[in-house]
């Protein structure tokens, strides 16, 4: 496969921790894999003062794709910069910078002179609530036709999490019973074994419904329920997550704080932002209607892991299950840290009795491919190179996403927990118990 050619990827912000910590290895990475060439370059643009020498021993990388990297100090210039090292049918701009200076920022690029052959790339948060992210996406779209806009979300870039369509439409076994004719409910968790860290002053500020139930676990939980799509033009795909975003209904919730918060550098002494949260919600159509989705994600919850979880409905009380005890049937998607799928299924116990036991069979990754897993950068720097916005979130899809967490947004803790408990949950759910699957994979 020919390699992206004749590409300049400007990174802003390059001197911070994301340019080092993902984008320049992911870029290398590509690189290596003979996946961009040698005929694109890598400009990073900052307040700091660096010669290109300088900025180049900022990073771990081989001396070949170092030649790549080049530096400017800010805005001021860079588009001439940039056509200073050559001719390129592609330029892409990544805002490795706070949220509050995306406008600004889009608004300098466009004076510079950066035209149609630019594509901008921003980071989650997109907005603080719907009027926010209404006006961000004005502000930016007043620059950059939407096409040429790609809203980050990494956890679409997951392997686990691409697997969920072709798990879904590539087998033919499952769609016929997914739907609520089958499926009693649909579960997803997201914990964290850590608190806030050095990132209290910015989550004081959002709230984990913000920082996770509005992007990352409403795009999973579209995933996992859209339609099947004409085909995988990212199109397509948009509009059935959209049909999703448009049936969803929050109809409960509960908000908790991990005792010890207020004390964490950046947050506020007399702090009512929620680090853990559960909703329940329901999908209003024809696929999903009554049936329930839960939600539960937060930090300092003793273990880390997201998991999707498809509890199926008991059998008849028929045969094996006269007394209606009969364990339901389970598929777990584990999204990370250790990526697989699960079929949790009854089975004969060996001898002359009809004894009937749990057994489950699964798929991990780490067991069937050799190859290592691209990280999530790799995949969205390359997309945004090519121009495929698949994996990337649109601005309707923002906004929609944020009017329907809007009930929940500001509302305040219910309660407290202690740092390693799960709280206890309000919703009445009968949660599924993922402890038992976390070492299976």
């Amino acid at each position: 496969m020919k390699g992206v050619q004749k590409s300049a990827i400007v990174i802003l912000g390059a001197s911070g921790d994301l340019a080092n910590r993902k984008l320049i290895p992911a870029l290398c990475k590509l690189f290596q894999e003979r996946k961009i060439d040698e005929s694109c370059i890598i400009v990073g643009s900052g307040r700091t003062d660096f010669t290109d020498e300088a900025f180049r021993r900022k990073f771990d990388v081989p001396g070949e794709f170092a030649r790549l990297l080049y530096y400017h100090q800010g805005l001021s210039g860079l588009n001439r910069f940039v056509d200073g090292k050559g001719s390129f049918d592609r330029i892409i701009v990544f805002f490795a910078l706070p949220p509050a200076a995306y406008s600004r920022t889009a608004e300098e690029l466009f004076k510079e002179g950066f035209g149609e052959e630019t594509a901008i790339i921003v980071e989650k948060p997109f907005g603080y609530d719907f009027d926010s992210a209404r006006g961000l996406n004005l502000s930016l779209n007043h620059y950059f036709s939407e096409e040429r806009i790609f809203r980050i979300d990494h956890y679409l870039a997951k392997e686990a999490v691409q697997n969920i369509l072709v798990f879904r439409f590539a087998n033919t076994l499952f769609e016929p019973v997914w739907n609520s004719h089958y499926i009693d409910c649909i579960q997803i968790n997201a914990f964290e074994k850590i608190g806030v860290g050095d990132r209290g002053a910015y989550f004081d500020s959002a709230g984990i419904v913000r920082d996770m139930v509005q992007n990352h676990l409403t795009q999973l939980l579209c995933l996992m329920t859209m339609e099947p799509p004409v085909s995988l033009d990212s199109e397509d795909i948009r509009f059935q997550k959209m049909s999703i975003l448009k049936a969803l209904e929050y109809t409960d919730g509960s908000m908790f704080q991990y005792k010890g918060y207020r004390e964490e550098k950046g947050v506020a002494p007399d702090s009512v932002t929620e680090t853990y949260a559960e909703m329940k919600l329901f999908i209003n159509n024809f696929r999903w209607t009554g049936m329930p989705v839960f939600i539960r994600t937060g930090k300092c919850l003793g273990r880390r892991g997201t998991e999707i979880g498809i509890r199926f409905k008991r059998p008849p009380k028929l045969l094996f299950n006269t007394g209606g005890k009969l364990e339901r049937n389970t598929i777990i998607f584990k999204i990370q840290p250790a990526e697989g799928i699960l079929l949790d299924l009854s089975s004969k116990i060996p001898g002359g009795d009809i004894r009937i036991t749990h057994t489950n069979m699964r798929f991990c990754y780490r067991d069937s491919f050799e190859q290592e897993i691209p990280k999530a950068y790799q995949r969205l720097l390359l997309d945004a190179l090519k121009g495929d916005r698949t994996l990337f979130v649109s601005a309707q899809e923002t906004e929609l996403s944020w009017r329907k967490v809007a009930p929940f947004l500001n509302r305040g803790i219910l309660g407290t927990y202690r740092k390693g408990e799960v709280p206890e949950s309000n919703l009445g759910a009968d949660w599924i118990d993922f402890d038992k699957y976390g070492s299976i994979c």
